[in-house]
């Protein structure tokens, strides 16, 4: 991937300004993402009512689909904590592997006035067995107190949405859709050694698990990754909630089938107020998964990452609303949409997914993409290198590979740099045992916002600053807020959506749909076991 997407970043005092003007908003406890959910092949769900919670303290009703009894499984396995609920939002992720047939039970638990519900799986060949619920426009439905069961072969791996096929414009509207992954059935020889499995040694070094659900997102020796996440957008417009729980409280009791029995909700004019990742809106995103206080979103949207590593973004649009999301440090390589690899015409081995500055999600769109981070085109040492520094770590080599990475020290804390910038200072007028000639100036350290993951340096890892401008000297100083010297100091990067309006909780900002991607040192340890 080229082009790195570092305006903001080749100016030191613009890039601190953008740490620490977001990461204030942010709580002072790390919580990973992942792509969490419940494997199968076969799978038992209901549709029922229960409340989200919203950051502006509102308790919004709304439907979804979860588990009907505990699933035969959770992934990734290493994540603790889990739980699948008789109803969450998004609805349980189905996960199963390229090959496998699928059962999908689905039992209709919602208000009998709310009348029949489905699911769609779009890009899977579907069946239903005789006598198995009632004919829709779309698709086999369950009726109120019924059930429907759905059969198709995971063809492909990938991404996709599933979502009701019943009046999707009230019953996707009030939460019923969810996403299944696919895993491909035989992972490529390249996603398993090589730099794949240098990136395993170093993450082994500092001790850290592998949470990936796969080596490969795709049948193809350029689908590797390191890190994967699932983001699933959304919108929600209450006065449509309010009335559909208005509308089931008159009709309680009523007989289904019976005049009057049914819901007449006008889903337009449409003003969606909450707008969310994996259902939770900023700052509640940032928790972790599994989260007890939000027994119905289970799923947060926190990414994590190390310099260099693959990090596989899994990104679909589930509401009625495009929402053109913004991932700052680097554009994203699509590989796929909706579970069809973007092959090249001219090679058939290559890949000719667009690089994405927003990966723009219409509804219904899921796409699979690749972002990275390695400090390339900084113009300056990241990780506070010095040779004059009395810690051993300020004195590592870089040793570039054929693409210029040090690539070959993967215990080291700069596995990964950009051996062109190595030993480059930062200042243009340094302090302490720095050399000159960096390409900016640092601000007073007193004017700086500190937020609750601002180190309070421009370097990469807790203990940066002092390798770079040794005892004598100072950059502002790190680990005075909420972070100690020897715990996290890395860079974070917002990402959200590039329409306002869906960076507010009900009009107020911030909220919606707004997360950090933070990029750590290696000697950080990134824990999605929560």
């Amino acid at each position: 991937m080229s082009g790195l997407k570092m305006t903001y970043a080749t100016s030191c005092s613009r890039l601190l300004s953008f740490v620490m003007a977001t990461a204030i908003l942010l709580f002072a406890a790390a919580a990973q993402a992942a792509a969490p959910g419940i494997t199968g092949p076969t799978f038992n769900l209901t549709a029922q009512p229960a409340y989200l919670t919203q950051p502006d303290g509102q308790m919004v009703y709304s439907w979804g689909y979860g588990c009907d009894g505990a699933p035969s499984g959770y992934a990734p396995a290493a994540i603790s904590g889990t739980f699948c609920n008789s109803m969450q939002i998004p609805g349980p992720t189905l996960i199963v592997r390229e090959g496998q047939t699928v059962t999908v039970n689905l039992r209709n638990g919602l208000p009998t006035a709310a009348g029949n519900t489905s699911i769609l799986f779009p890009g899977f060949n579907v069946t239903s067995p005789a006598g198995s619920g009632v004919s829709g426009l779309l698709t086999q439905e369950a009726a109120p107190g019924g059930t429907v069961t759905y059969t198709f072969t995971a063809s492909s791996p990938g991404t996709r949405a599933y979502y009701s096929g019943t009046q999707g414009d009230l019953q996707v509207e009030m939460g019923l859709y969810g996403a299944i992954i696919v895993l491909p059935a035989a992972v490529p020889a390249a996603c398993t050694t090589g730099l794949a499995a240098s990136n395993l040694t170093a993450e082994a070094t500092w001790g850290e698990s592998d949470f990936r659900l796969a080596a490969a997102a795709y049948d193809h020796a350029r689908s590797c990754y390191d890190r994967e996440y699932l983001f699933q957008f959304s919108e929600m417009d209450p006065n449509i909630h309010a009335q559909a729980l208005a509308q089931v409280t008159a009709r309680a009791g009523c007989v289904a089938g019976a005049s009057r029995c049914s819901l007449n909700v006008p889903t337009e004019p449409y003003r969606p107020a909450y707008f969310m990742i994996n259902g939770r809106s900023m700052p509640d995103d940032m928790d972790p998964n599994y989260s007890p206080q939000y027994p119905h979103q289970p799923y947060n949207g926190n990414p994590h990452m190390h310099p260099g590593e693959l990090t596989l973004l899994r990104i679909i649009g589930q509401g009625r609303w495009q929402h053109p999301f913004h991932e700052h440090g680097n554009h994203v390589r699509i590989l796929a949409r909706d579970g069809n690899l973007i092959q090249s015409a001219s090679d058939p081995n290559g890949l000719a997914g667009p690089l994405l500055f927003t990966t723009t999600t219409t509804p219904g769109l899921a796409m699979d993409g690749i972002f990275y981070w390695t400090g390339k085109g900084l113009n300056w040492d990241a990780y506070g290198h010095n040779p004059k520094s009395s810690d051993a770590s300020g004195k590592l080599p870089c040793t570039p590979d054929t693409n210029g990475y040090n690539t070959g020290a993967p215990t080291a804390i700069n596995y990964f740099e950009w051996c062109q910038d190595h030993d480059k200072p930062l200042q243009v007028a340094p302090f302490g045992d720095v050399a000159g000639g960096g390409p900016t100036t640092l601000p007073d350290a007193n004017l700086f916002t500190n937020g609750a993951w601002y180190g309070g340096s421009p370097y990469l890892g807790p203990d940066a600053t002092a390798r770079a401008v040794g005892a004598t000297g100072t950059t502002p100083p790190s680990g005075t807020i909420a972070n100690s010297p020897t715990g996290e100091a890395g860079f974070a990067f917002m990402w959200h959506s590039h329409n306002e309006r869906e960076i507010t909780t009900n009009n107020i900002f911030p909220g919606g749909m707004l997360m950090m991607m933070l990029v750590d040192s290696r000697e950080f340890v990134i824990d999605e076991s929560n």
